[in-house]
């Protein structure tokens, strides 16, 4: 579904309400991933589709899909509404008792799930889904440790912040957490030195399975790995490599998480990434796209073996706000206008016939440009500064006034991106028009020709 913002107008009302929100928010907002002094957030004072409005009333299109987490856009009219119905009826209940809003989520979700992933725990997000999903797996099989790829991320909190495995991790990392890190199949910075597709395969799974062998396969709970890592660069796994892991984890007693919470719900092109695959794990972890964040909501499909561990056994551990009714209207709202619409089908239209063919034809003209890479709406643009070395145009971890300049060129030509170290991630909700998505894919090549210019001579 589209939704016209052509005759948008932003009042001087709102600007001024837009300012007083930028003062209160700068005097009591403690936000999260930022050093506070310097911080000056960009204030939102309209969503509609895939648009925002900023604080000085300026246009921008969201290509980042906020968190890449409004897979159906702004303000969806279906989803609002079923917040406000919901509202109306019962605005909360204790998780304790049964409502009628988390049981048709719970059957949606479960009918979407590969498998015998039948029963769903929910969460407020993505964070604690996989907190208590590691919980369950140690408390299945009786083991502590957990297996995390590097260039990961798995949540904020204590848990999940020590399982990520890219740099948002070290601050916290105390290294009693009983997580081993290992690293993964990444084709374009191989960490295994291969020059193929089948080599990194084969080289990664035999890294993995050393990994096992040599932590002692008997005290590995669990592994958890993103299906196509989000935020670390959505580098896509080679063909075998999800089948292979799957193969290991089963041939050593592991629970095998996979973390779909940017890539599921259709934000891949398929209700979940590991459906790319036909691979079925032990429990997925969800949160962002099942409701497209209009309220929080997570949680972690559990196949029946695991469900079995707890039949007769109280599952230690629960939240205030588990399966929260309005969270769980909005999801189910959600789902069913994903599929009224056909979004999912549409996110893999987009991927195959505009996205994709896009990017690689930007990269043929842009020297900037070291890789592209990506399915359905979920798409990064790696950028070097040599393609022959390359050198990334930022470092692991960092910026570089280079990528501070494409950033900028971003937001100048009426973008909001989403910008991770040296990378462009082309991200935008799963209904955006196709005229949209050629109108934010022009403003890329102008900011990619600002980035050709720290190319190496």
């Amino acid at each position: 579904m589209s939704i016209d913002v052509s005759t948008e107008t932003i009042t001087p009302e709102q600007i001024a309400a837009g300012a007083r929100t930028h003062e209160l928010d700068r005097k009591h907002v403690f936000h999260s991933w930022q050093a506070q002094g310097p911080f000056d957030p960009m204030t939102i004072i309209k969503t509609e589709g895939s648009w925002v409005w900023d604080g000085e009333g300026n246009k921008l299109l969201d290509f980042s899909s906020q968190l890449v987490n409004t897979n159906i856009g702004h303000q969806h009219p279906k989803v609002v509404a079923a917040i406000q119905e919901q509202a109306a009826r019962i605005c909360t209940i204790a998780p304790q008792h049964a409502n009628d809003a988390r049981s048709e989520a719970a059957r949606l979700i479960a009918e979407l799930t590969p498998g015998d992933l039948n029963k769903i725990f929910f969460t407020n997000g993505g964070a604690d889904a996989n907190e208590h999903a590691i919980r369950m797996a140690r408390l299945h099989t009786g083991r502590n440790k957990v297996l995390s790829a590097y260039r990961s991320y798995h949540g904020g909190t204590h848990l999940a912040v020590n399982v990520t495995g890219d740099p948002r991790r070290v601050a916290s990392d105390n290294a009693t957490d009983g997580i081993v890190h290992f690293f993964p199949a990444y084709p374009y910075r191989s960490y295994f030195h291969s020059t193929t597709e089948a080599e990194e395969t084969q080289r990664a799974l035999r890294h993995l399975e050393d990994t096992i062998v040599l932590e002692g396969p008997g005290t590995i709970a669990a592994l958890v790995l993103e299906s196509i890592p989000g935020s670390a660069g959505i580098y896509m796994p080679p063909a075998g490599y999800m089948e292979g892991v799957r193969e290991l984890t089963t041939k050593y007693g592991i629970v095998f998480i996979a973390d779909e919470v940017m890539a599921g719900f259709g934000r891949a092109g398929r209700w979940f990434a590991v459906n790319h695959w036909n691979v079925t794990p032990d429990l997925i972890t969800f949160a962002k796209g099942v409701n497209s964040g209009y309220v929080p909501l997570g949680g972690v499909a559990i196949s029946e073996a695991i469900f079995e561990t707890f039949r007769e056994r109280p599952y230690p551990g629960g939240l205030t706000y588990s399966g929260h009714p309005l969270a769980s209207a909005a999801a189910v709202a959600t789902i069913n206008a994903m599929k009224d619409e056909g979004l999912v089908e549409n996110a893999a239209r987009l991927g195959a016939d505009i996205i994709g063919p896009a990017l690689r034809e930007l990269k043929d003209r842009h020297p900037s440009v070291g890789d592209v890479r990506g399915t359905g709406c979920f798409w990064a643009v790696e950028l070097v500064t040599n393609r022959e070395t390359r050198e990334p145009m930022a470092p692991y971890g960092g910026s570089s006034p280079a990528m501070a300049a494409v950033t900028g060129a971003l937001k100048k030509a009426g973008m909001l991106p989403f910008v991770n170290f040296n990378r462009v991630h082309v991200v935008p909700p799963l209904n955006i028009t196709d005229e949209d998505l050629r109108t934010g894919l022009a403003m890329l090549d102008t900011a990619l020709s600002v980035a050709d210019t720290f190319v190496e001579a």
